[in-house]
């Protein structure tokens, strides 16, 4: 998969990075919700390297829903039990020395293997979850409850569904802003920022109609969404590979065979 998905690299704001791939996975049944909120809201919960991102001067707090698939390391099948399960994340946009990002406040996940494996090397805030992810016809319905110890309870539940064919997002879109994102960031230890990168395909993504029936995810980031719907968007499936997290550096192409 790693190999065939890295035959498309022209859509990149930025090549991927020297070195080979070290995780391969599939995502699919994933809704990118979004609300506008303020920048000066989330920016000091980031480290001091990070920037918020804004578009048209407006900041976004994402949760995305989804199903991971042929989760395995380079060369390796999928782990028995580990291969397959559903995660959410919460997230925001940011900037670090002019490379567009990801910065996740919460990552859960149903598959304890997965979370502290992802914990322990990416240094990510992933969290047990009692997961359910179904799909019915067009729609999935979605159910989250978090299980991990001593983390703080949170609910996720919604049903959504498309409401127009598939497309590529044009590229001045806000849709195409949001999703087409090849790096995402990480604290170390010491405060210090870490980048790890993912490619895939463009994203294609169908306008969606979602039930939220209870989004408890923003408590970690201090947002409360007050019932607004959010801009909605399904996604069709996409093949994915990673590279391990590393400090910032200069950004190098890299070959494609």
């Amino acid at each position: 998969m790693g190999h065939r998905v890295l035959q498309t690299l022209a859509h990149r704001p930025f090549p991927p990075p020297q070195g080979p791939w070290v995780m391969a996975m599939q995502w699919l049944d994933l809704a990118f919700l979004h609300w506008p909120v303020l920048a000066a809201a989330l920016q000091p919960l980031l480290p001091r390297d990070l920037e918020i991102d804004e578009h048209s001067g407006t900041a976004w707090l994402g949760v995305v829903p989804f199903r991971m698939r042929g989760v395995r390391a380079r060369f390796l099948p999928p782990l028995p039990g580990s291969g397959a399960f559903a995660e959410l994340n919460v997230r925001t946009y940011v900037r670090h020395r002019g490379i567009a990002g990801v910065w996740f406040f919460s990552l859960d996940a149903a598959s304890r293997l997965a979370v502290r494996a992802a914990r322990a090397s990416f240094r990510l805030p992933y969290f047990d979850a009692s997961m359910r992810c179904e799909r019915h016809g067009e729609g999935v319905h979605y159910h989250s409850e978090r299980t991990h110890a001593g983390a703080p309870p949170a609910v996720f539940a919604a049903h959504w569904w498309p409401t127009a064919a598939p497309s590529v997002p044009h590229g001045d879109s806000l849709a195409h802003w949001l999703v087409e994102r090849y790096a995402l960031f990480a604290a170390a230890k010491d405060g210090s920022v870490r980048v790890g990168h993912v490619h895939h395909e463009p994203w294609r993504l169908a306008p969606a109609e979602v039930e939220l029936q209870r989004c408890d995810m923003t408590r970690l980031c201090g947002v409360e969404l007050h019932g607004a719907p959010p801009l909605a968007h399904a996604a069709m499936p996409l093949d994915v590979v990673a590279w391990a997290p590393r400090r910032p550096a200069a950004i190098e192409a890299v070959p494609v065979a």
